[in-house]
């Protein structure tokens, strides 16, 4: 709730007085409102669904492997995929993903 002094037009303020009461109070116009009900409400926003920047499973579903040591379980082959992630003159970042099921760690590289 914004409100304003009625007599300057100027936004009030709240404060606390010397008792401890909750009051409205203008900056320039000795007047005070004081604070009679006490309502809190809190809204929490929906966070925004983050996107897979590889673009998920589909991006896996025909990619290349290539022997490529995996640093989690050792197997010797890779899927991997190549994108654009910095500036044209950058080289491309190379994406990988362990062929074993069991593991399916992702590195770049």
């Amino acid at each position: 709730m914004v409100a304003f002094c009625p007599y300057c037009s100027n936004i009030l303020f709240v404060e606390q007085n010397i008792s401890g009461q909750i009051q409205f109070t203008c900056n320039l116009c000795p007047v005070f409102f004081p604070v009679k009900k006490s309502i809190s409400t809190r809204t929490y926003c929906k966070l925004k669904d983050i996107d897979d920047v590889l673009g998920g499973e589909e991006a896996w579903k025909n990619v290349d492997s290539t022997e490529e040591r995996c640093p989690k379980c050792s197997h010797e082959r890779a899927y991997f995929l190549q994108l654009q992630t910095r500036s044209a003159d950058e080289p491309m970042t190379t994406f990988y993903r362990c062929c074993n099921t069991d593991c399916g760690h992702n590195w770049r590289d």
